[in-house]
């Protein structure tokens, strides 16, 4: 089995535990309850990842080149081995969702980069709501308050009202950083290819436009040099020694007598 056909086989079901993932993991910060559940089930999913990463580096053709392209799913599966940074696991949860999505159309990338940037800041504020809740001097205090600090983080406009005062809190705010100016930079290619696709549309249609019209005068100075074309040939035709000797001459007058 090659590596290409591996992926075809567990993308779909590597999404499914993403997203049951995720599912534990929000009911765990959010409810608080049923804990040591949800805390089993998100491991036998981090395993089954692990499973997924050593398989695909196995089927790798250039393992090196894999290896290097993947580093941060090796990092969001060996870190998370120590317990409080176990929302690292959350990376591969973007990862898994990504892949299964393709980036082939513009279409998709536009729905992979609008899913992209909900699901991190979902994430984030799920992440810095877990580790700022109950720590002393947070003003991170509830989920809502988590999501305004997340969104603010990942636009980069920063108000300060809200900031993290626990170290993995501020560990999630740099990553959310780092990511948020790496996806606003995407959005701002999709805006600026988008207008320049349709300046290119618009002018393209101008350019047909010309063109049809441009055909259509080629048409009638075509009907018209045709026309123009039988015309010298009637009159051609006329002019002819034949046409002449064809038409009939008047009746000649008879001379009128001398002594009249």
């Amino acid at each position: 089995m090659r590596l290409k056909q591996w992926q075809k086989c567990t993308d779909w079901p590597l999404m499914i535990l993403a997203i049951v993932f995720l599912a534990a993991f929000s009911w765990q910060v959010l409810a608080g309850t049923y804990t040591t559940l949800c805390e089993g089930l998100m491991n036998a999913i981090w395993i089954v990842f692990i499973v997924d990463y050593v398989v695909s580096l196995w089927l790798a053709e250039d393992k090196w080149q894999w290896f290097k392209h993947n580093l941060i799913s090796l990092l969001s599966i060996v870190l998370p081995m120590f317990r409080p940074l176990r929302l690292l696991r959350l990376v591969k949860v973007l990862h898994v969702l990504g892949r299964t999505s393709g980036m082939a159309v513009r279409g998709k990338l536009t729905v992979y980069t609008i899913g992209s940037v909900s699901m991190l800041i979902y994430v984030s504020a799920l992440a810095v709501y877990a580790a700022e809740r109950g720590a002393e001097g947070s003003s991170i205090t509830d989920f809502p308050t988590a999501l305004w600090w997340a969104f603010v983080t990942a636009t980069t406009v920063g108000y300060g009202d809200h900031t993290p005062v626990t170290v993995y809190g501020k560990l999630v705010a740099v990553g959310l950083m780092f990511t948020g100016i790496a996806l606003i930079g995407m959005i701002t290619a999709m805006l600026a290819s988008w207008i320049v696709d349709q300046v290119n549309a618009e002018a393209e249609e101008r350019e047909e436009e010309a063109q049809s019209e441009t055909d259509r005068l080629r048409r009638d100075i075509r009907e018209l040099t045709d026309t123009v074309a039988a015309l010298r040939e009637e009159i051609r035709g006329l002019r002819s020694p034949d046409a002449s000797s064809s038409v009939p001459k008047p009746p000649s007058t008879p001379p009128i007598p001398s002594g009249l």
